[in-house]
């Protein structure tokens, strides 16, 4: 059986930085929506009302955190679970899976994904009576079934070559602009702007992953973007996918959010992933770089995410 720290090791915590940048930007686009973090020390608020004030858009922020990492553990888990039982995972370079490599039963790590669902089910329905926006239901069960049908299904779509669409939807759009909304009632350009953004360098850290299991995928019939691509494409995908935010940050400027300016700094860690995709690195030593990337996207976020709410 699976120890304490093999459990742990499965829930992939490198990946949990994706989950915490949309809700960084989301509740950082949220306080500027509403006139920033000067409006709330002196008390001059934009829109009036408790669902404005910043103890509940900082609330409701904590609630979609919450969310967003659960679902994503549930994810993790999930993709063990069916990349397992498909034989998908029996030769990897990466991190050991629980599933393929015994250490779980398969109904065990499958159970882990629909615990860690449900816990993110109960909270979003507690973020939704407390927003009142009760539409976001059928966005959180489709959060769920994005999810499980990542890798499982009779056609997993990451096995389409859609993985990096979804990422970018999920993670980008719908957990960014889904946070503000759920704050302040509203979007903004800036929003859009971060959502984009951080979707782009989400979908960023699957490319590099599945840029490194191009030879085990492609055998195993595992059709990611990044076979499809083919090696030397997908490297220039993973550049586009990486700097393209950064220019993106002139929409958050020109919205009013000069500040925005700040995530400039977020290139300094990725120039080290960059070079080493762009080198022609493979195998293990595409490792460093997925932690990389997504550290830069945590980093971009929350300078983000700082300059909207100044």
């Amino acid at each position: 059986m699976a120890t304490a720290a093999q459990w742990i090791s499965g829930a992939r915590l490198r990946t949990l930085p994706l989950a915490l940048a949309p809700v960084l930007i989301g509740t950082g686009a949220a306080i500027g929506a509403v006139g920033g973090f000067t409006s709330f020390i002196i008390g001059d608020y934009t829109r009036t009302g408790h669902e404005h004030s910043f103890s509940g858009i900082i609330l409701k922020g904590f609630l979609a955190l919450l969310v967003s990492l659960f679902l994503q553990i549930g994810s993790n888990y999930a993709n063990d679970y069916s990349d397992g039982i498909r034989g998908t995972d029996d030769v990897r370079v990466g991190p050991v899976r629980l599933t393929a490599t015994g250490l779980a039963e398969p109904a065990a790590v499958r159970r882990a994904a629909f615990i860690c669902f449900g816990i993110a089910a109960v909270i979003g329905i507690a973020l939704v009576l407390i927003s009142q926006a009760w539409w976001f239901l059928l966005v959180g069960a489709g959060a769920v079934a994005a999810a499980w049908f990542y890798t499982g299904g009779k056609r997993p779509y990451g096995y389409l070559g859609l993985g990096e669409v979804f990422v970018f939807v999920f993670f980008g759009l719908v957990a960014t602009l889904g946070t503000m909304w759920m704050q302040v009632g509203t979007l903004t350009l800036s929003g859009w702007a971060g959502a984009v953004s951080i979707g782009l360098l989400a979908s960023a850290v699957l490319m590099v992953n599945n840029l490194r299991d191009i030879p085990t995928d492609t055998e195993a019939g595992k059709i990611t973007l990044a076979v499809r691509l083919g090696d030397h494409r997908a490297r220039i995908a993973y550049a586009v996918l990486v700097l393209t935010p950064f220019a993106l940050l002139a929409l958050a400027i020109l919205d009013g959010h000069p500040a925005a300016a700040l995530a400039i700094l977020a290139l300094v860690p990725a120039l080290s992933p960059l070079k080493t995709v762009l080198g022609g690195t493979t195998g293990p030593g595409l490792i460093p770089p997925i932690k990389s990337t997504g550290l830069t996207a945590l980093s971009f976020a929350a300078l983000l995410a700082l300059g909207l709410a100044l």
